[in-house]
């Protein structure tokens, strides 16, 4: 056999392996009955939620992005190891492009993170959120034009709702400089990315269970949040005596333990929320994972109100109305089944 016909038989595999990974399993989210992917999006409700009263209950405003990012992987990490040593799941044997494609996701990961950090000195607070809430309009383009998978007319229509209602509820004074503009909306579409990444890499020819992919991103995402904590001078500022936990008398052993503590219960949160996430986003669906962010946004505002006393105006309320009303309507069409096309 000539090497001629070897190379056009390889190159032809290689395009038929390409052709799988772009089509295989874009729409499996349908065949998960809707009671459990209910399931799954309460426990990723409560969990986001229990997660964002404790950190503003305990850790306050953080000043280590990048630090706090470390804890959480790291946790996940640790978390993912104890679970695999109790056999509750099994590494499969991956190739050197499988690998490459885990890596890319884990600086996919962290590079989302930077660009969010750098972007929200150079916008305000909400006109961050506003472009933020444009993920699932991205997530519906990316699908479009990578995937050549389409929704409903009822599945887009009740995104229209959404993210004008949560541009609305966190209406406010819109600030950007064009850089921060670009960056902003770079990091929106690096986001929208991801989620239909980790969607892709447990549903499509790899098809990892969420803790073997969480297991074999957290390491290297820990690794690169260490290294980011160090070039952007985190961990030589970072002290235990000063910052949220400075409240604890860190000149005893036992408020030692207590800060100790705090950092801990911390990681243990986020490493379930992880788990939750990945899950929620294999049997819910990337496009729901961006509209569950946009639902999210609105019950941090509504929580702020009621468990500490946020004060806002009569029109953010009526976004946020009109946001969660969208999202119960995307939940009927999309969830149901209603939304293949």
């Amino acid at each position: 056999m000539s090497r001629t016909l070897v190379s056009d038989l390889e190159a032809q595999a290689t395009e038929k392996k390409n052709d799988l990974y772009l089509s295989t399993g874009t729409d499996t989210e349908y065949g998960i009955p809707t009671g459990t992917k209910l399931a799954y999006l309460s426990v990723y409700f409560l969990l986001n939620v229990t997660l964002t009263i404790y950190n503003k209950a305990v850790l306050g405003k953080f000043a280590y992005p990048w630090l706090l990012t470390a804890l959480h992987t790291g946790s996940a990490s640790i978390g993912c190891y104890l679970l695999m040593l109790r056999g509750t799941f099994k590494l499969t044997q991956l190739s050197s492009r499988d690998n490459l494609i885990l890596i890319t996701f884990s600086f996919l990961f962290t590079i989302n993170i930077a660009i969010s950090n750098v972007s929200l000195a150079m916008v305000s607070i909400p006109f961050h959120q506003i472009m933020r809430s444009t993920c699932p309009v991205f997530t519906v383009l990316i699908y479009r034009f990578r995937y050549h998978r389409a929704y409903s007319n009822m599945t887009y229509l009740s995104l229209v709702p959404i993210v004008i209602g949560v541009g609305i509820a966190t209406y406010g004074d819109y600030y950007f400089t064009l850089p921060g503009f670009f960056l902003t909306l770079l990091g929106v579409i690096l986001a929208s990315v991801k989620t239909v990444a980790t969607n892709r890499v447990m549903t499509g020819p790899l098809s990892l269970s969420p803790l073997e992919f969480l297991f074999r991103m957290s390491p290297l995402a820990f690794t690169q949040s260490l290294i980011y904590a160090y070039l952007t001078g985190e961990i030589s500022t970072f002290s235990l005596t000063t910052g949220p936990i400075s409240k604890f008398d860190l000149t005893t052993q036992t408020s030692m333990y207590r800060s100790i503590a705090v950092f801990a219960i911390n990681g243990f949160l986020a490493f379930l929320l992880n788990i939750s996430s990945f899950s929620t986003n294999k049997n819910a669906g990337a496009l729901t994972m961006t509209v569950c962010g946009n639902v999210k946004q609105c019950l941090t505002i509504l929580l702020g109100i009621v468990v500490f006393g946020v004060k806002v105006g009569l029109l953010n309320g009526v976004g946020m109305v009109g946001a969660l009303a969208g999202a119960a309507w995307y939940g009927v069409v999309e969830l149901g089944g209603q939304g293949k096309k």
